[in-house]
């Protein structure tokens, strides 16, 4: 059945309100119900289609997966889903045989698809490529073949917020609404009022995931009883960390529990505009919205009269420019005005005077989408999970030098040792864990002498670190944490909005010093060598006066990563300053370049092709490398056929 017919919506609320008449009850069953695949009467394979997998090469996967069914003239159903969280092991192919249990697959290239279907039609699964059974799932079980959810990726999450993500197809409504979607709302708009709603969500703690970890019910409240006849609820999808991904892959996988909880946070303070703010670079996000609030739209959950309550409401998308700042809220209410993405001083604050200077709530994507969860459970559900002060799962984007890269969501309280070794599998290629990034440019480093601390709001602060937004990035033993440190203050200057003066001048400082610790001094003097190691001293200076008198959050915790891993890892420095070398042999300006005089046959190679006629000797004679004329630049080690040129 199409979304344009006329008795849709009726026939959504009798689904919802379980008041189906018999009729109606063979129709409804057909547009619901038999989304969830359950009665298989065909093959079904699922194909994990978001960013990550697409880049791992899923598309290829896809055309050879239809290739295959063409060929063998075998009837199936293919469906695009989002991303699982398990982004190291895409592209990944689920299969559901008539009467078998769904099986997920992993690393499934193109080149792979033949083999991989040929043994599933001959009952021929090797356990080798597999992720796991759903055990869940009605059908047979597979022998041999480990449950889905004893994965150690996946048997320590709990997933709330992540739950449909790579299960359902995010372009289909009505398999949304299969697995339990939009019951919540229908049941909130009939027997809720916007105080209790508010109320609900206070005292399930649930609090925003966006960084700042503000309860939701509280900031909710303020709105709700501010008299004004216009208000504005915002999704903060500008998702700007580097290492950041949750948002993105949360609307590309079920965009419909975004759209739901907004509904849900609209009516209760009374909003009847809503906007989705999203970056430009995410087009397949943006487009599965645009599919999803369509849908949406077509099914009477958004638009005018809500379920016959009165309730109106009207969801826009606006892009952005791909500006950091903007995801500071005051900023993003700018551009969203069409104005120029820059904060503006608080108070007031936007659950007062937001968007044309209308009461405005802003969260973003993770908040929204445990709402509906919240709303249908209860809060005495949602507050049971978590700690003391921190409620709830939380969704992290682990990247970096880990070995099973990607999402997971965890209960608060959660400690980040078992985080990183026990569902992500521990360091990449057997190094040893120095340090993992929390909270993007604005966090900081925790080393391996606090990977104990427990994951929630407070703790993390304890050691430096903070939530953010719940990217963690991952380094071993071969990273240079000064390098580290340069990275995230060239990022936080270059994104500086350039309003306020301490941000402005001084992260641009902070870099230049940064930047005069890792290259080669211009001379050997004494002078020099204090210069540099007074600029030290100065990043510390200099990062309190930021932090004291920028008028934002991003510009008071722009200088967190040096802090972090000047107060962690100050040997490092000391080492970069002093004795002019990077024990990681990161900071390629600062190698000192050797030729072996045995390997060195005098072939004049590396001699050509320096750029700073730093090196001498004759042809078929022993070459040298004048270190005071050396810039590290490599090009002699590049030239080199006969490995006779080294650095340390």
């Amino acid at each position: 059945m199409k979304t344009t017919d006329i008795n849709v919506e009726n026939m959504l609320v009798s689904y919802l309100s379980g008041k189906t008449t018999v009729d109606d009850k063979n129709t409804i069953s057909k547009l619901f119900s038999d989304f969830r695949k359950e009665s298989r009467e065909n093959t079904v394979v699922w194909v994990g289609a978001g960013t990550c997998g697409l880049g791992a090469g899923a598309g290829k996967t896809i055309i050879e997966i239809k290739n295959y069914f063409s060929n063998n003239g075998i009837n199936a159903e293919i469906i695009e889903t989002g991303c699982i969280g398990l982004c190291s092991s895409e592209p990944i192919v689920d299969v559901a045989l008539p009467g078998k249990k769904r099986i997920s697959f992993e690393n499934v290239t193109a080149d792979k698809v033949k083999a991989l279907f040929d043994d599933i039609f001959s009952d021929n699964v090797s356990a080798q490529s597999v992720i796991g059974q759903y055990g869940s799932d009605t059908g047979e079980l597979w022998k041999g073949i480990p449950l889905f959810q004893e994965h150690s990726f996946f048997k320590s999450q709990k997933r709330i917020v992540l739950k449909n993500c790579g299960i359902i197809d995010p372009s289909s409504i009505n398999e949304y609404i299969a697995h339990g979607g939009y019951k919540s709302i229908f049941t909130t708009l009939n027997a809720k009022t916007p105080t209790q709603v508010c109320r609900q969500i206070e005292l399930s703690g649930l609090r925003g995931r966006g960084g700042g970890g503000f309860p939701t019910g509280k900031k909710w409240k303020t709105a709700l009883f501010e008299k004004n006849q216009q208000k504005y609820l915002i999704c903060n999808a500008d998702e700007g960390d580097p290492g950041a991904f949750m948002d993105r892959a949360v609307i590309e996988s079920d965009p419909h529990s975004v759209i739901e909880g907004m509904i849900t946070g609209a009516f209760a303070i009374g909003a009847s505009q809503a906007y989705i703010y999203i970056r430009a670079e995410y087009p397949l996000a943006i487009s599965r919205l645009i599919i999803a609030l369509e849908q949406a739209k077509s099914y009477g959950l958004l638009g005018k009269n809500i379920f016959n309550t009165g309730f109106d409401l009207e969801i826009k998308i606006k892009k952005g420019a791909g500006a950091f700042v903007c995801g500071e809220e005051t900023a993003l209410m700018q551009s969203i005005e069409g104005k120029r993405g820059m904060p503006k001083p608080r108070p007031p604050y936007p659950a007062v005077v937001g968007l044309f200077n209308k009461p405005t709530i802003i969260n973003n994507v993770e908040t929204f989408a445990n709402v509906a969860a919240i709303m249908q459970n209860g809060e005495e559900w949602f507050s049971s999970i978590g700690t003391e002060k921190s409620k709830g799962t939380k969704v992290f984007a682990l990247s970096g030098k880990v070995e099973k890269t990607g999402l997971v969501e965890i209960p608060m309280g959660t400690t980040l040792r078992h985080i990183l070794f026990d569902i992500a599998g521990g360091v990449r290629d057997n190094k040893k864990f120095k340090a993992v990034q929390m909270g993007g440019p604005s966090g900081g480093c925790v080393t391996e002498e606090n990977l104990d601390i427990i994951v929630d709001y407070d703790s993390l602060l304890n050691v430096g670190a903070m939530m953010g937004s719940g990217g963690m990035v991952v380094m071993d033993e071969t990273t240079c944490m000064v390098d580290i440190a340069k990275f995230f203050m060239d990022f936080i200057q270059k994104e500086s909005c350039g309003k306020c003066i301490p941000c402005r001048e001084g992260t641009k400082r902070m870099l230049e010093i940064l930047e005069a610790i890792t290259n080669k001094p211009s001379s050997e003097d004494n002078k020099e060598a204090l210069v540099r190691f007074q600029g030290v001293i100065m990043l510390e200076e200099l990062s309190k006066v930021i932090k004291e008198t920028s008028l934002c959050g991003l510009g008071q915790s722009a200088p967190n990563p040096v802090l972090s891993t000047i107060k962690w890892f100050r040997k490092e420095y000391e080492e970069h300053i002093f004795e002019r070398k990077c024990s990681a042999n990161i900071c390629t300006n600062l190698r000192k370049y050797y030729i072996d005089a045995e390997k060195c046959t005098g072939c004049m190679a590396c001699l050509k092709k320096c750029p700073s006629s730093a090196i001498i000797g004759g042809k078929k004679t022993r070459h040298i490398i004048l270190q005071d004329k050396c810039i590290g630049c490599g090009a002699c080690s590049d030239a080199c056929k006969f490995n006779a040129i080294f650095y340390n």
